[in-house]
């Protein structure tokens, strides 16, 4: 994701970053991806999708981490969305709208109130590919259903899980989107035990330092994020496995993205192996101290599978 600081923004920002990340570990394929700014171009984007870079992420100003350059019209983005159409990028968004009173939006509505630009854009660009991203809402599910073979879901596997009762008041479950209700977790879970080839995991893992969850003060709110990335597959498929849904984990983390993204498995490809865990607990005090101490989703709690190996 190019939230960083400063945004990746141009396909050289893009190119250094994979190449740093491609210097902790080589044997990954890192897919990546360009911040949605006034600065970005056409001619970018045909630049770009030369290079490899596979998509363009949207955050709306203000909405999440590091939006604050986020935009706030996407009409005035068109040219650069028909360029990604032609090039064949994809367009991932953080689907909320910014909190306003004049609206009555806050954290609870911003995402079913995004929902209408997702429709008009598809309906403007229904060539363009795009990824509604961590989705929460039952709406959010019906919409993406709704709409064509193009248009797309990643899902969390924290939002598989919370409701508003567990992050209010608890900032180590405090993310962008929130989680809603009951029945909005309900709706996630239902698309993934249905199997839909459009829904798909996205870990949207944030490693915010201790300091930056624990330390909310009057002028300065907790870090939205959840740290899922230390346990992630072994907690998708406890969490699957709770409401029958086991039997879809691999569709669901690998299958379908993989094929809405276009990058088939090759050949001689690696597989991860689960099996069943008695003693697999998440580390409660978390991992690194200082300023890099960091604490994962679940911390104490104990989970009933873990990843046992690769095979062929």
């Amino acid at each position: 994701m190019p939230n960083l600081k400063p945004p990746v923004t141009t396909t050289e920002q893009a190119l250094r970053y994979r190449d740093e990340l491609q210097a902790i570990d080589p044997s990954v394929e890192y897919l990546m991806t360009l911040y949605l700014s006034p600065e970005l171009t056409p001619e970018e984007i045909h630049k770009a999708a030369q290079a490899g870079i596979v998509g363009v992420k949207s955050y709306p100003r203000g909405v999440t981490t590091n939006s604050e350059g986020g935009i706030e019209s996407y009409e005035a983005y068109h040219p650069v969305f028909a360029a990604m159409e032609e090039a064949g990028m994809v367009l991932n968004l953080h689907g909320e709208v910014p909190s306003s009173a004049a609206t009555n939006t806050c954290v609870l509505n911003a995402e079913p109130a995004f929902l209408p630009h997702l429709r008009k854009l598809h309906a403007r660009f229904p060539r363009l590919r795009i990824v509604l991203e961590h989705a929460t809402t039952r709406a959010a599910v019906e919409c993406v259903k709704s709409l064509g073979p193009t248009v797309a879901c990643s899902i969390t596997a924290h939002h598989l899980s919370l409701t508003v009762d567990d992050w209010a008041g608890q900032a180590w479950h405090f993310c962008k989107p929130v989680a809603k209700y009951p029945d909005d977790r309900a709706a996630l879970q239902e698309v993934v035990k249905e199997g839909h080839p459009r829904f798909f995991l996205g870990s949207d893992s944030a490693p915010h330092p201790y300091e930056s969850k624990a330390a909310a003060s009057p002028t300065s709110a907790c870090a939205a994020g959840v740290y899922t990335s230390p346990i992630l597959l072994p907690l998708v498929a406890h969490l699957l496995e709770s409401f029958g849904a086991l039997d879809k984990l691999e569709g669901f983390v690998s299958g379908h993205g993989r094929a809405f993204y276009e990058r088939p498995v090759g050949e001689g490809a690696v597989r991860v192996v689960l099996r069943r865990a008695s003693n697999h607990v998440v580390a409660s005090q978390g991992y690194g101290a200082g300023p890099t101490h960091v604490v994962p989703f679940w911390a104490g709690k104990q989970l009933g599978w873990e990843i046992g190996g690769n095979a062929s």
